[in-house]
């Protein structure tokens, strides 16, 4: 476990310096986003997650694949089931699975025509040491927009060391507003 751990931590220091070094602006998304914020508050409280989530703008894309394939990760564009057009990510490696790669998710746009809001641009970031990271605003609205069970459980890490409140209500668009105050009335799910 403890090396699946480490495993990831390598990855996502890996494709960042690899970003920062190209000069491409990204941010730490998903699990490892929440992870770090939670970190901030409560390091006991942070989960580990497997999943390592980059926000790249699009127009970024060739750059950002440069600087990754330099360092040994390999790109692909998959299907996603039941879902127009694909996933783009960069594995680690030749023979690794999609478990084993940086998803990226396009700044400004909607992950899916489900997504009631896009996600953020990278400008909504912030430094988090040796990477950048979404900010708590942009992050908190891109797991109301997403709001599968993984989304809910991270706001609930997120709720459960203070970092997010009903406070957030008035500053939020009506759906992710009324997914927020679900959470919070159903803090154990």
């Amino acid at each position: 476990m403890i090396r699946a751990v480490e495993r990831v931590r390598a990855r996502l220091g890996r494709a960042a310096a690899a970003l920062d070094q190209a000069g491409v602006p990204y941010a730490v998304a998903g699990g490892n986003a929440v992870a770090a914020w939670v970190a901030r508050v409560d390091e006991a409280a942070v989960r580990n997650t497997p999943d390592l989530h980059i926000l790249l703008r699009r127009a970024d894309l060739t750059a950002a694949r440069r600087a990754l394939e330099a360092v040994g990760f390999v790109y692909r564009r998959v299907s996603r089931l039941g879902q127009p057009g694909g996933l783009d990510l960069f594995l680690d490696g030749p023979n690794a699975s999609a478990r084993e790669a940086v998803h990226v998710v396009f700044a400004g746009e909607k992950v899916g025509a489900e997504s009631p809001t896009p996600s953020p641009d990278v400008t909504e970031s912030e430094s988090a040491g040796p990477f950048r990271m979404v900010t708590l605003t942009g992050l908190v609205r891109m797991k109301l927009a997403a709001f599968r069970d993984k989304d809910r459980t991270h706001l609930r890490d997120l709720i459960e060391v203070g970092l997010v409140d009903a406070t957030w209500l008035g500053e939020l668009e009506p759906v992710l507003r009324e997914r927020l105050q679900l959470i919070l009335d159903t803090p154990e799910g």
